[in-house]
């Protein structure tokens, strides 16, 4: 059993991590983790999103949450990026270090990581 001081700072050790996924930042990022996508690698994905975004400060700008199935298994793990004023942007075949570059160039930087976008994926 963990001493109250100890659950104490696991909860504030994770409190930005929670806010992250519940935020209501500028732009919206969402990981499919339906089976499909926790089987394809969504998991860690995610959790590299999570902490990528705290590490640069963006806590209050982005928030990323997960969802269910978005439909295009085949192309798993999938990140969906919104934002006010542009189009959905689809990320498809993410991996950790995918997700490193999205956050520094695209939600950092403000630029799309095309080659990485449905419309840039290559069979």
């Amino acid at each position: 059993m963990k001493s109250l001081a100890e659950l104490q700072a696991i909860k504030e050790k994770m409190k930005d991590k929670i806010i992250l996924r519940e935020g209501v930042g500028d732009i919206r990022v969402v990981v499919g983790m339906a089976t499909c996508g926790i089987a394809a690698g969504a998991r860690p994905v995610l959790n590299t999103l999570v902490e990528e975004v705290s590490a640069a400060g963006l806590a209050e700008k982005v928030t990323v949450s997960q969802t269910g199935c978005i439909g295009i298994c085949q192309y798993e793990p999938i990140v969906e990026v919104f934002e006010a004023d542009r189009d959905k942007v689809t990320y498809v075949k993410m991996t950790p270090e995918k997700a490193r570059r999205v956050v520094e160039e695209h939600l950092k930087g403000g630029n799309v990581v095309s080659e990485y976008t449905i419309a840039g994926h290559k069979e």
